[in-house]
This record gives structure tokens, C-alpha cells and sequence, in this order.
């Protein structure tokens, strides 16, 4: 039987029981308090935050593309040198531009450049958004603003481009597929121009044109040369001392090889077209009249693999350097090449296409302009630039006697836009220039469809060199030489 002591003693340990229960809930309660609001109070209170505070982006402007007169450059005539603006895409979120660490990684939505200048300076040109803190109620109205972080603009960038020379050729390439460069004689560019162009507002409608105009063909077409390639292999010729200026050469209209498979005429273009014949040339009455017969003969006295070289030193083995993407390498074909790739031994036959700019020979836009540049510069092999500054190094080492082969060839080219010469367009203009020489060069290359060449035309005077080229459309000294002439005479402002 339990007595009255013991029952007292077991109500006694239930109470203290009772107690350390609730002083140990009380604890746990205060504990929580402080958890709350001192040791986790900043991270609750900035969800709270967040549930009454709204984010409003404020977009940074983007830093503008300049001429270099400081006009801006905008719309479908300089298309091909900005390129466009698009938003990013789902792969390009959370990544961080390795060259733009600054600016953060990429956010969904963010306009970013496309192709063009637009692409290749965004790190510059992209500003930093701002944001505005503000107090919503509950319907999502704006009570009061709490802060604002302005955006900072993004930096402009000013080109080497003539705003007004780039009008020009747009205009005067409307309705034609090609292109034109145009450099200073350090390789300044001061204009790119690929036809069709594009509007960059637009570019849906862009990707379904069959004349693909966002294709840039300056920095990314490949084609045959043609005679504009005849400079640099009669200064191959002249340094390698295979002629001189007193070497002539008589030309027949026909270059007949011998070999155990028959005989191959290979024919001057003079002789094809009108049964004609030129007769005694230097090299600079070859160029003038761009006579394939000569140039067959020199390709030969030189040798291919010496002619390959030569084409190292005029950077066609590599790109110019333009500051924009999709360059291209153009296409030196050599005997190695043609075994690896096509499985066939090289023939003379292959030397004679390859010295008259024809062949397994392409080149883009840009890397034939840069390598003739050096013919109208002294001798120096410059990279090509949008923006900023050229370096340039020198072609040889033995200045002396390249600088008189140069002038040779420059005579030459000279000749071709006088009268005898087969730039006829420009025939005229030392009259209305009061003596000024322009050095051309015409070049109509063949291509793989019967009766369709591309035209070629080079022109240089004073500190403008330009490379004009339109596709599958007939010879150089009819369709590109009278488009160079009207650029010429808006940059020279002829009188009439």
C-alpha cells in the first residue's frame, strides 16, 4: 500500500518535470528569437524586402560607331562593317566574355552585337544597366521610389572610315553582287563595301534572301584573280633577276607546250578575242596591256615553288588582320597541294594558269588588295584596319633593288590607265587633273561557267588605294573600271 510520503515525493519529481519542460521551451523560443532576428535578421529581412520591393532594369545605351569625321555609321550601306544587335541566346547566358570581364556574364535578353564591328568591339560598345529600387503595394502599385542606380553608356568607337567615300561606292554598287576595299597605303581601310548589303533592323528578311547579303564577300569570297595578280608575279620575276628592264618578250598570241601527252596552246587573251597580236613587250607594255602570253613565259623562268614563296611575302598565306570576323584564307595552290588534295601531279600548264591570276588560285577581296598594296607602297606588307592603328613590315630586306622593280611595275600600272592600256575608263584623267597618274590594273577572271567572269579593278592615287570586284559580270575594263572611275571622281571631285 503506497503511503502519503511517497505519494508526495512522486507529485514533487512531476512537478520539477513540468517545469524543465517549459524553462527548456523557453529556451528554444528565445533561441529561435535570436536566430531571427540577430543572427539571420539581415537575410529575412531582405526576403521581406523582396516581396514589397520591385527591380526595375534600366538600360544602358550602347556606345555609337563612328566615321572617321564622326559621322555615325547606321543603316544597310554600312551594314557589312557594324553588323546588328540581337539578344542573347540561351547558350550565351551566365557566360562571361573572357576579353569583358567587367561587364559581368551575359543576362537573358541583353542585346549583344552581331557579325561586324558590333561583334567584334561589344566589350566596348556595351554599357552597364542601371536599376531602380521602388515600393510596391500589394496590387504591384508604385508607393515611393527607394533608389536608383543610373546605367553607365557604353563607349563609342570611332573607325578609319570616309563616310562620304562609302556612300559613293554604296551607290555606285547598287544593284550588283561584289565588292570594294579601299585603303590608305598603310592599310588604313577606309571602305568595305559588300553587295548586297543588309538592313540590320531586318535581319529575318536578310536570312531568306537567296542573294545572301549577309554574307560579307570582301572578307569571306573566294575567287579567281584573274590579271590584277600579274603585278606581284612580275616582281617575282624582276627580284629573282629572271628579267630586267631591257628584257623583251614577242608575242605571237600563242604559247605552245610540248609534251609526251600533245601539245598544249595556251593563248593570249588579245589572240582569243580578236585574232590580235602584241609583238615585242617589256614588262611594262605586258602590264599595260595585261599580255597572258608574257606572264606564262616569266611563270615559267621563275618556277612555281619560288612563285609560292614570293606569295608567303605577300601575305596571301595568311589573313590581313581585319578587325572583323569571317576572314577567310585565301588559296595558294602549290605541287604538294594539288598531290594531297586533288591527287594529280603538277603540270607547266598549272604554272601558266597560276601566273595569270587563274587555276586552282583564289583569293579574297581583301588579301589580294593587301598583297598589290605593296606593290604601291614601297614594298611594305601592311595588316588591314577598321579601327585604330596599321603595323607594317617590310617586303625584303634588299630595298634598294626591290624599290627600282617596284617603280618598274608602277610604270606599268601606270600605263595600263593611259592610252594603249586596257583601263580605258580612266583615259582621260591626267587632262582633268592637271598631270595626275592613276596606277590601275584590269583583271577578268574566269570561273566555271561559260561566258561569266568576274571583274576586277585595282586603282591607286595620291594616299587611295581601291580594289573593286563584280561578280560574273563581265570583263574588269568594262563593268569594274567605270564604277572605279565614278568613285574616283567624287573623291577628286573631277571638273567636268
Amino acid at each position: 500500500m503506497q503511503t502519503y510520503a511517497s505519494t508526495k515525493q512522486n507529485q514533487s519529481w512531476f512537478s520539477w518535470f513540468l517545469r524543465g519542460v517549459l524553462i527548456l521551451g523557453f529556451l528554444i523560443l528565445v533561441g529561435r528569437l535570436v536566430e531571427l532576428q540577430i543572427i539571420k535578421g539581415n537575410f529575412y529581412r531582405n526576403l521581406s524586402e523582396g516581396n514589397r520591393i520591385e527591380r526595375i532594369k534600366i538600360p544602358a545605351q550602347r556606345g555609337k560607331i563612328l566615321a572617321r569625321g564622326g559621322e555615325v555609321l547606321t543603316g544597310s550601306d554600312f551594314s557589312h562593317i557594324t553588323g546588328y544587335l540581337a539578344e542573347t541566346n540561351e547558350n550565351e547566358v551566365g557566360k562571361i566574355d573572357p576579353n569583358c570581364i567587367e561587364k559581368g556574364p551575359f543576362k537573358l535578353g541583353q542585346i549583344v552585337g552581331r557579325g561586324g564591328l558590333q561583334e567584334r568591339y561589344n566589350c566596348i560598345l556595351s554599357g552597364i544597366d542601371g536599376e531602380e529600387l521602388i515600393e510596391v503595394n500589394s496590387l504591384g502599385e508604385k508607393i515611393r521610389e527607394i533608389g536608383i542606380k543610373k546605367p553607365v553608356t557604353g563607349s563609342d568607337v570611332k573607325t578609319n572610315i570616309d563616310y562620304n567615300l562609302q556612300k559613293t561606292i554604296a551607290k555606285e554598287m547598287e544593284g550588283k553582287l561584289g565588292s570594294v576595299v579601299a585603303t590608305d597605303k598603310k592599310g588604313h581601310v577606309l571602305s568595305l563595301f559588300s553587295s548586297p548589303t543588309f538592313d540590320p533592323n531586318d535581319i529575318q528578311k536578310a536570312l531568306t534572301d537567296s542573294q545572301l547579303p549577309l554574307f560579307n564577300r570582301a572578307i569571306g569570297g573566294l575567287y579567281h584573280p584573274g590579271s590584277i595578280f600579274k603585278p606581284l608575279v612580275a616582281i617575282v620575276a624582276l627580284e629573282d633577276k629572271k628579267i630586267d628592264a631591257d628584257f623583251r618578250f614577242n608575242d605571237t598570241g600563242v604559247v605552245t607546250v610540248e609534251s609526251i601527252y600533245g601539245n598544249y596552246s595556251y593563248t593570249n587573251w588579245y589572240y582569243t578575242q580578236y585574232g590580235g597580236m602584241e609583238g615585242e613587250v617589256d614588262v611594262t607594255r605586258a602590264l599595260a596591256r595585261s599580255t597572258d602570253t608574257f606572264f606564262y613565259t616569266i611563270g615559267e623562268r621563275v618556277g612555281i615553288n619560288l612563285l609560292v614563296d614570293w606569295m608567303k611575302k605577300f601575305g596571301l598565306t595568311k589573313l590581313t588582320d581585319i578587325d572583323l570576323n569571317g576572314e577567310v584564307l585565301s588559296l595558294i595552290p602549290s605541287p604538294d597541294w594539288k598531290e594531297k588534295v586533288k591527287k594529280e601531279k603538277w603540270f607547266l600548264g598549272n604554272t601558266y594558269h597560276f601566273s595569270i591570276g587563274q587555276g586552282d588560285l583564289a583569293t579574297t577581296p581583301v588579301g589580294i588588295h593587301r598583297a598589290d598594296l605593296t606593290v604601291l607602297n614601297g614594298g611594305k606588307l601592311c595588316n588591314l584596319k577598321i579601327v585604330g592603328d596599321t603595323t607594317c613590315i617590310n617586303l625584303t630586306t634588299k630595298s634598294v633593288t626591290l624599290i627600282k622593280n617596284l617603280k618598274l611595275v608602277e610604270e606599268g600600272m601606270k600605263m595600263v590607265c593611259q592610252t594603249g592600256g586596257t583601263g580605258y575608263t580612266f583615259f582621260d584623267w591626267e587632262t582633268k587633273h592637271n598631270g595626275q597618274n592613276v596606277l590601275c590594273k584590269t583583271g577578268t577572271a574566269e570561273t566555271n561557267e561559260d561566258n561569266k567572269t568576274h571583274a576586277w579593278f585595282i586603282a591607286s592615287l595620291d594616299d587611295l588605294v581601291l580594289t573593286v570586284m563584280v561578280e560574273k559580270s563581265g570583263e574588269g575594263s568594262k563593268v569594274a573600271g567605270p564604277i572605279a572611275r565614278s568613285i574616283f571622281d567624287d573623291y577628286f571631285k573631277v571638273r567636268p
